[in-house]
């Protein structure tokens, strides 16, 4: 009996096709203030989730979960966790800073009606895992891959989606009840939007500047200092 090839053919997008994707990627917004209160359908999130779960990870591991957070009581408390963490980042940055960060949004918990979070479970597949042999990091950097696929996918649904850093990893542990060997890698606010910065909000206010990417790219070899 002949063997089942598992290929299939490779065929290139389409020109609308592909230019849907370079779109997504090219006005994907780190959203945190444009959110309407209509509520994600579930179709939708799953799709959302699907597209995450499709990412590539080291080995096939798949080291992700995501928990779904739609409850406004559960919500306060992270945006409480939020508010604590933020204040002692703020005193983080030198004084002339201070003011610029305090002006900015940088979460939209309380205003998103749905938050994910996104976990790595650093034990999944065992001591060994195919590909994270000599980089042990490879786990959570597939669990990030999970995270953009997520990103653009929202995008292309017209949902906005912010990731939060700014947390203490132990008071979101407490209040999701997440166990303390798993690593948080994102939490995830989003909702529906109707508009979007045409640049992204921190060099629209003045926080930083797009790099140019020529200097960027290097060939062969390392350029430039230490």
């Amino acid at each position: 009996m002949p063997k089942t090839s598992a290929l299939a053919p490779a065929a290139s997008f389409s020109t609308l096709e592909r230019d849907a994707v370079y779109k997504a990627i090219f006005t994907r917004r780190d959203v945190r203030d444009q959110f309407l209160p209509d509520p994600v359908p579930d179709d939708v999130l799953r799709r959302l989730l699907e597209a995450a779960h499709h990412a590539p990870s080291v080995g096939f591991l798949q080291p992700w979960n995501f928990i779904t957070i739609r409850s406004q009581a559960v919500r306060d408390r992270v945006a409480s966790a939020f508010g604590r963490a933020n204040d002692e980042a703020a005193a983080m940055f030198p004084e002339e800073r201070q003011s610029a960060y305090k002006s900015l949004k940088l979460e939209g918990i309380r205003k998103a009606p749905l938050n994910i979070c996104v976990t790595c479970d650093r034990d999944r597949g065992g001591a060994v895992v195919l590909g994270r042999t000599h980089n042990a990091s490879m786990d959570l950097y597939s669990t990030v891959c999970a995270v953009q696929n997520l990103w653009l996918a929202a995008r292309a649904e017209g949902i906005g989606m912010g990731w939060v850093s700014i947390f203490r990893d132990a008071d979101l542990k407490a209040i999701l009840g997440i166990p303390e060997r798993i690593e948080i890698v994102a939490y995830l606010c989003l909702g529906f939007v109707d508009e979007l910065y045409e640049r992204p909000e921190l060099e629209v206010k003045g926080w930083n500047r797009r790099l140019p990417l020529d200097e960027l790219i290097f060939e062969e070899k390392w350029r430039g200092g230490n």
